[in-house]
């Protein structure tokens, strides 16, 4: 099995085990917090998204990736890093506008993260991805998808529920 195949096969799996956790055991948990304390675990997930500033260190050890793309992937993960942590203040102080740094935060992880996935393929990224940046490319980018499909049904679904508010 190439490199190529082994990182696709390990994307496609960590992103159906995920799923699974999602449906099985996150939904039924997040169904009985109240809207941030729902929201704030999700967050939490990207609040570690500087992670992939070892893409630097990287690139040194033969990770092939050329410095446009470098660059663009670290910011893009810098920014989601930020909009997260900003969005977990703003909600822990129940900042009534803590919705909308959070779709914010929707809306560059979409971008980043189509983006990344579109270098890394026209790069071939898999074929020389080794250490953390395979665990990164493998394990947290399809969680990272996994997590914001469960921010998004938590924003849309609980759009009329006050952050303040508590599950009985």
């Amino acid at each position: 099995m190439s490199l190529t195949s082994a990182a696709a096969l390990a994307s496609v799996l960590s992103f159906v085990f995920f799923a699974i956790l999602a449906v099985l055991y996150v939904a039924p948990w997040l169904a009985a917090k109240g809207r941030a304390e729902a929201l704030a675990p999700l967050l939490w997930v990207h609040a570690f998204r500087h992670v992939a500033l070892q893409i630097f260190s990287a690139q040194q050890f033969g990770f092939a990736v050329s410095n446009e793309a470098r660059d663009q992937i670290a910011t893009g993960d810098v920014t989601g890093m930020v909009l997260a942590v900003i969005s977990l203040v703003a909600l822990h102080y129940r900042v009534r506008w803590a919705p909308v740094l959070i779709w914010a935060l929707v809306a560059e992880t979409i971008f980043d993260l189509v983006n990344a996935t579109a270098a890394g393929i026209r790069e071939g990224l898999f074929a020389t991805a080794s250490g953390v940046t395979w665990l990164i490319l493998t394990f947290y980018v399809p969680l990272l998808w996994v997590s914001l499909g469960l921010i998004i049904w938590q924003l849309y679904a609980r759009r009329h529920v006050p952050l303040a508010m508590a599950v009985a």
